[in-house]
């Protein structure tokens, strides 16, 4: 081979780095998973209605909540409640009738996996 000839192949190998710069990084290519369930407080709250459950609006449309959802309390304990959405509600609280909690065993201000009910 002459000079010539491997000055023409040096010439034609591709620089690493600016291929790899074309590849994004495996972060941005990941989509936002989407939230199934979240710890959040169960407060007793005496005018709720038994067999409801008030829950921030912020809330349930990030858990995917539209009518009933399931609270699980040290995965012993399982409510399902049907939902009611309301602004006045904090965003990290589900309000519960106070007697149906107690009968249940679930204390006021418990920490509680909330989930939208299976059917």
């Amino acid at each position: 081979m002459s000079e010539n000839e491997k000055e023409k192949i040096i010439e034609r190998k591709v620089d690493i780095k600016a291929l790899v710069a074309v590849i994004p990084p495996a972060s941005s290519l990941g989509k936002e998973k989407i939230r199934r369930e979240r710890r959040i407080r169960v407060r007793a709250i005496a005018e709720v209605k038994e067999g409801f459950a008030k829950i921030n609006p912020t809330l349930a449309s990030e858990l995917g909540i539209t009518s009933a959802l399931e609270i699980v309390v040290a995965r012993k304990r399982k409510l399902k409640l049907t939902a009611i959405v309301d602004e006045n509600i904090p965003p990290n609280e589900v309000w519960c009738n106070t007697d149906q909690l107690r009968e249940e065993g679930i204390a006021d201000n418990s920490i509680a996996t909330v989930r939208a009910a299976t059917k």
